[in-house]
């Protein structure tokens, strides 16, 4: 899916090397998780504050339960808005 900068795939260990250069670069605070499962949970966590279905969450997750994809959706502090109109 992603290439180097040579035109070969990048493997799992070159990821975590160019989030760590990011965090580093962006001056992130010792201790705050910038990793590739960091940012699949960061995702999942704003496609459901952005009001996404949690069927869809868990499609584009990858989830077979869609337990995994509750915790999402549980904590979505605006997923009542709008549940009743006036």
């Amino acid at each position: 899916m992603f290439n180097t900068e040579r035109g070969s795939g990048m493997t799992t260990d070159n990821v975590r090397k160019v989030l760590a250069r990011a965090a580093q670069d962006a001056r992130l605070p010792d201790g705050v998780p910038f990793n590739p499962h960091a940012l699949r949970h960061a995702c999942g966590f704003t496609l459901a504050n952005k009001g996404t279905d949690t069927r869809t969450i868990q499609a584009f997750l990858g989830h077979r339960s869609i337990q995994h994809t509750v915790r999402y959706t549980e904590l979505a502090p605006g997923r009542f808005n709008g549940l009743f109109k006036d």
